[in-house]
């Protein structure tokens, strides 16, 4: 009896495949996933090998390219997967509650090791890469700034916040400032420095965005 080889993980083409199509094993993507962020935290993004993150994977190239023709392909889809793979913030019913949520959040994402040596030659490569680029801010970025905005429309609605309030600004003050604090200076990002970030956000809003009286 000739055994039937695993289609998935073998590089050899099958005579005759009945379904018509391979099936895309669940385990073989994420192991693949895992092994590129892997192979791009060592390398830089210029420096990934797909023939390279196959073996990590412990699978055939065939797999890899069954899934991604190229690299831009796999690291466009696999950032889109992962690299926004952010719960929805839930409604803790003040504005405060809620920022204090989406910084604990965005800080969690940006403590992992591989997103720490990852974030920093993703942003220098996208200034290379106009495709790259396209697609992070097309994506990733707009998904990740809908997660705040959605934090300012909840305010809005329950009278904390003015219909006016400028929601980039809101936005870039809390990403922008853990980002730093986090991947650029590797300062430590405590519960007090989380806190204190709550309140200097929340106390930049203007009282023409709050209804709060001046002074």
């Amino acid at each position: 009896m000739i055994r039937k080889r695993s289609v998935e993980n073998s590089d050899a083409k099958p005579r005759r495949v009945a379904t018509g199509a391979a099936i895309m094993q669940p385990a073989v993507t994420d192991a693949l996933t895992r092994a590129l962020f892997e192979d791009w935290a060592e390398h830089g993004y210029v420096g990934i090998s797909l023939e390279r993150v196959a073996q990590r994977a412990g699978v055939g190239k065939a797999a890899l390219y069954r899934r991604w023709p190229s690299k831009l392909a796999m690291v466009s889809e696999r950032l889109n997967h992962v690299g926004i793979d952010l719960a929805s913030l839930e409604d803790t019913g003040t504005l405060e509650g809620d920022t204090r949520a989406m910084l604990l959040q965005l800080r969690r994402v940006l403590r992992h090791r591989l997103v720490r040596r990852i974030l920093p030659d993703l942003h220098a490569e996208m200034q290379r890469n106009p495709a790259l680029a396209a697609d992070v801010r097309g994506r990733v970025q707009v998904e990740r700034r809908g997660r705040a905005a959605s934090v300012v429309q909840r305010a809005i609605e329950r009278g904390e916040l003015k219909a006016t309030t400028d929601v980039a600004l809101f936005n870039d003050a809390a990403g922008g400032m853990l980002y730093w604090r986090v991947i650029i200076t590797r300062e430590t990002a405590d519960r007090a420095y989380i806190e204190g970030l709550v309140q200097f956000i929340l106390g930049g809003l203007s009282p023409e965005q709050t209804g709060r009286p001046p002074g």
